[in-house]
């Protein structure tokens, strides 16, 4: 996976998911584990579980992880792994052979069309191709103090092959084939948020009533705190430099928060900063906002909006959300501004 800046990544998770919820304090007969992970998606996991004894948060907290990895490998786009077709060997048989796959990455892909038609395009995983050269240029930045801008011409030449019409699904086979032999998916925009709602329903399933996961501030929320109180969760202050880390707290129960910023990825040149939201019309950063937070039950939806709804004029990003059921979001402009959907206000504290 990507590798990104631990420090900022931390900043972000803790402020990010708000750790405003108390740990290890007995209520209604449960009890709140905590657990921290380095390993995944190249940020850091937190998850709290309300559970009856500690053997019974560590029989759920292994499943947890063990699913974290598998997911971690499953979207990973530069490692191959033994004994299974992860992105990167989809991308490594573009225009060669349909690979057959799991069917969570057939879902997360799926889901990926349907949130590409339904933004008009504005959520695209087939922008591997240009995001690729993005990445280079940003690690050559922090690795080699190389700091430069793309130029148009090649990234326009990449985005010659960034059609997501040429990814041919077949359900029935369990297979994705990329047509395009210069193609390639980069699933970053929704990978943590699948993974978030994937855990949220396994533990659900193995009987969790009350828990909250963080993957590198993607928010999954089950239930409410054992005591009924929504959890706490705060929405990351852009201006990382600000004295109070987070500028809302926001109160969930079922709900997933998922925030796109600037502040996390990006590298500087001539005093300019370039973050990592690619805008799939312009191929460049589009800086009309700092951040855009997206609050709705599915985690995967929240994720993927909330990269679309960034590259969106507020007027579209607006309408959008509006026309969603159950689904608001939070947009902080360039200039520090704030907007937000109809229904925002109803989760924050005053």
């Amino acid at each position: 996976m990507k590798r990104w800046k631990m420090a900022g990544l931390l900043l972000a998770a803790v402020a990010a998911a708000g750790l405003l919820w108390g740990c290890g304090t007995k209520k209604a007969s449960l009890t709140a584990y905590d657990k921290q992970y380095l390993e995944y998606f190249d940020t850091i996991t937190s998850v709290t579980i309300y559970a009856e004894s500690q053997e019974q948060f560590d029989r759920w907290e292994e499943l947890l992880q063990e699913k974290l990895e598998y997911y971690h490998r499953l979207f990973d786009i530069y490692n191959t792994y033994d004994g299974m077709n992860n992105v990167k060997t989809i991308n490594d048989q573009a225009g060669l052979s349909p690979v057959k796959v799991d069917r969570e990455l057939l879902e997360l892909l799926e889901l990926s069309v349907k949130e590409y038609e339904e933004t008009d395009g504005a959520f695209d995983v087939a922008m591997g191709s240009v995001l690729s050269i993005w990445h280079d240029y940003r690690e050559a930045a922090s690795e080699n103090g190389r700091a430069a801008v793309p130029a148009q011409e090649e990234l326009l030449t990449a985005a010659e092959h960034m059609d997501i019409n040429r990814m041919v699904i077949d359900r029935q086979a369990s297979t994705v084939y990329l047509e395009d032999p210069d193609m390639s998916l980069d699933v970053g925009a929704v990978a943590k948020g699948y993974a978030g709602k994937r855990l949220g329903e396994i533990l659900r399933q193995e009987g969790v009533t009350s828990a909250l996961i963080s993957l590198g501030g993607n928010v999954v929320t089950i239930g409410t705190k054992a005591d009924g109180e929504p959890w706490r969760v705060g929405v990351q202050n852009p201006d990382t430099s600000a004295a109070r880390p987070y500028v809302h707290v926001v109160d969930l129960t079922d709900m997933c928060l998922v925030t796109s910023g600037t502040y996390q990825r990006y590298y500087e040149v001539d005093g300019v900063r370039y973050h990592h939201i690619i805008n799939p019309e312009t191929l460049m950063p589009w800086d009309e906002y700092q951040s855009v937070t997206i609050l709705t039950p599915d985690s995967a939806v929240a994720d993927a909006l909330s990269t679309a709804v960034f590259n969106m004029e507020l007027e579209k990003g607006m309408a959008l959300i509006e026309s969603l059921d159950n689904t608001e979001a939070l947009w902080i402009l360039a200039d520090g501004s704030e907007r937000e959907s109809s229904g925002f206000q109803k989760y924050m504290e005053e």
